[in-house]
């Protein structure tokens, strides 16, 4: 078993690691063992304190995450460190988890002008995908969900078809609490009720003749600290974003915790196309040969006329890596000579 403190150092040295820049003996320095410690799940106070402090600006991606990381790359590679950044485009999702209670706004019409922005653009992406819809799924109360509609099932198809990577987004979205700072269709499961519900989920898409996705979304980004363990054992990559922190904790991006990569997007990286647009448009230097977790949500897009994604998708283009890439440095990191996962 290796570590996940030496796997995460192997996934941030990928590519030099791949091609003979450096080896395993040279990522030793103090500055690597620091950006790549994984730490534990803080107590619940010391998370609801993180929570805050993202919300303040005190903590963030640019000085918490990304600083640290290039500094251990400098202290390696030195001037061989800035290299291309490496965006890891992921959208949430389709089915829109709304399209039965407002199918002209977040119907598949208005998904395929989004995908066609995107194919257009070049940019590859991972798409959150839902095994069924429910109405009115921010109520927790029991109001009915359906399976997907052919014309869903064709689009994921084809999609998938044209290189987009599907990510298995829970099962139906419906949140099991009402409060909004709790919404979450995992949290308060037991470990046999989670896996069944990705059993189920896994089963659906499977039935419609869809690839078994690699990668778990949960809907809202929340799931338990303890359901980590379940899904490392179905998924090779856990996604989350700035809801996890509450409870996971603010941890740096993407690291190895037990058998599955867990990738948290933060802003300026999650959120509209011109935040993320405007992030980028100040320079790459603070991404420079770095996974980045960038997360965007079609109906935000959608409601806000699409330019501002066109102007995001031509400033991305030949940095958004394919998840292929992604996949196989993960598989590498392992460092313990076999596929998990076939």
């Amino acid at each position: 078993m290796q570590s996940d403190q030496a796997r995460t150092t192997r996934l941030l040295f990928s590519a030099e690691l791949a091609n003979g820049t450096v080896s395993d003996t040279e990522l030793g320095s103090p500055e690597v063992r620091r950006a790549t410690r994984v730490a534990d799940v803080p107590a619940r106070g010391a998370r609801i304190a993180q929570q805050v402090l993202y919300k303040l600006g005190r903590i963030g991606y640019e000085e918490h995450v990304a600083s640290p990381l290039l500094a251990a790359r400098r202290a390696v590679l030195a001037d061989r460190a800035d290299g291309a950044p490496r965006l890891l485009v992921r959208v949430d999702e389709f089915p829109h988890y709304q399209a039965w209670d407002d199918p002209g706004r977040f119907g598949t019409a208005a998904f395929e002008r989004f995908h066609a922005i995107m194919a257009e653009a070049g940019v590859p992406y991972l798409i959150a995908t839902l095994p069924r819809i429910s109405r009115r799924p921010l109520s927790p109360r029991r109001l009915g969900s359906r399976p997907l509609e052919d014309r869903e099932v064709e689009i994921l198809r084809r999609i998938a078809g044209e290189g987009v990577t599907l990510g298995l987004h829970g099962l139906d979205h419906r949140t099991r609490h009402e409060s909004p700072r709790r919404r979450s269709e995992l949290c308060g499961l037991d470990a046999q009720a989670t896996d069944g519900l990705l059993e189920r989920g896994l089963g659906e898409l499977a039935e419609q003749g869809l690839p078994a996705p690699e990668v778990f979304v949960a809907p809202y980004n929340r799931f338990d600290a303890g359901q980590l363990d379940v899904l490392a054992k179905r998924f090779a990559i856990v996604c989350g974003g700035p809801e996890s922190i509450g409870t996971m904790g603010f941890h740096r991006t993407p690291q190895w915790r037990g058998e599955t990569v867990y990738l948290p997007s933060y802003a300026p990286f999650y959120g509209h196309a011109t935040e993320v647009l405007a992030a980028l448009e100040q320079g790459t230097e603070q991404v420079a040969g770095l996974w980045t977790p960038v997360v965007l949500h079609w109906g935000w897009e959608a409601e806000a006329g699409w330019r501002e994604l066109e102007c995001l998708v031509a400033r991305m283009a030949g940095d958004a890596a394919p998840w292929q890439e992604f996949f196989d440095a993960v598989e590498r990191s392992r460092g313990d000579g076999h596929k998990a996962r076939s």
